[in-house]
């Protein structure tokens, strides 16, 4: 009886030594997988960067060359750099970026992307690296007297807002009662208004500021600041942590720097990028 109880503790004992192995052996098999599938490992790989992004500006805006500028191209091509890779955009319609980063189209999206808790459930996001929040530029003639969310928020009010952007939420949030209307670019959204055909057009700050500052004839700035904030992330794959931890901490980076600090301040409290355009 002794001896067959020594011989199950001998083989319980074996064959947790063996399950622990398994274990062992399964949880390296499958870290090195998902390391060898991330998207640092591909870029990597490659040799470049594919980043998804759309024209705002000042965020990403073509020069008079025809190349891509902005704060946003600043950025993803500091970002290829340090990696020592190139980089490469994939201009994307907005509406359909998320899906276009989802199905592998780019691997990452840097293009100025608000962190919305919706746009979460299907990306992953980056810690922020800049805020930015909504404003809005309005029609001298049609917004005669109007200064508050409160005046464009009537069923008579038509706005411009960009198609997939933060600014239709924000928009449809603050004044629901206004009619809204929706365009696939940022220049249609602005066209329309210079043409008259609607009181305001929302977007992301500073870009309504600059185009009352180029149009002060027609256009102006009805409110005294932004009336949201918003958090701005690189947007990844879900389920990529290798890629993330390196994204946030090269965001980390670059802001102890000071060095986003001071791009940011080229693009957007200045007007020295002009002469790119002109």
């Amino acid at each position: 009886m002794k001896t067959r109880v020594m011989r199950a503790t001998v083989l319980l004992a074996a064959a947790a030594v063996l399950l622990g192995a398994a274990t062992a052996a399964s949880a390296g098999e499958l870290q090195q997988k998902l390391s060898s599938e991330s998207t640092i490992e591909a870029v990597l790989k490659r040799g470049s960067l594919r980043v998804g992004m759309d024209t705002f500006v000042p965020w990403a805006m073509k020069d008079k060359t025809g190349q891509l500028v902005g704060f946003e191209i600043d950025v993803a091509t500091r970002l290829a750099k340090d990696m020592g890779v190139k980089v490469e955009f994939v201009p994307t319609k907005w509406s359909g970026i998320i899906p276009a980063l989802i199905t592998g189209k780019f691997d990452v999206i840097i293009g100025g992307m608000g962190i919305l808790p919706m746009r979460n459930l299907k990306v992953n996001f980056t810690i922020p690296y800049d805020y930015t929040g909504m404003s809005m530029v309005a029609h001298k003639e049609k917004a005669k007297g109007f200064s508050s969310l409160e005046d464009f928020n009537r069923p008579e009010v038509i706005l411009a807002a960009k198609l997939g952007a933060t600014s239709v939420m924000a928009a449809q949030k603050f004044m629901p009662q206004a009619e809204l209307r929706q365009f696939d670019s940022e220049a249609q959204v602005y066209q329309e208004l210079l043409n008259g055909r609607v009181h305001a057009a929302v977007g992301n700050a500073p870009t309504p500021a600059f185009y009352a500052v180029e149009h002060p004839d027609t256009l102006f700035m009805p409110l005294a600041e932004n009336f949201t904030k918003e958090p701005i992330g690189f947007a990844v794959r879900k389920g990529d942590h290798d890629t993330l931890n390196f994204f946030d901490n090269w965001i980390r980076l670059v802001t102890a720097e000071g060095w986003l600090k001071e791009r940011k301040h080229y693009w957007f409290e200045t007007k020295d990028w002009e002469t790119l355009l002109k």
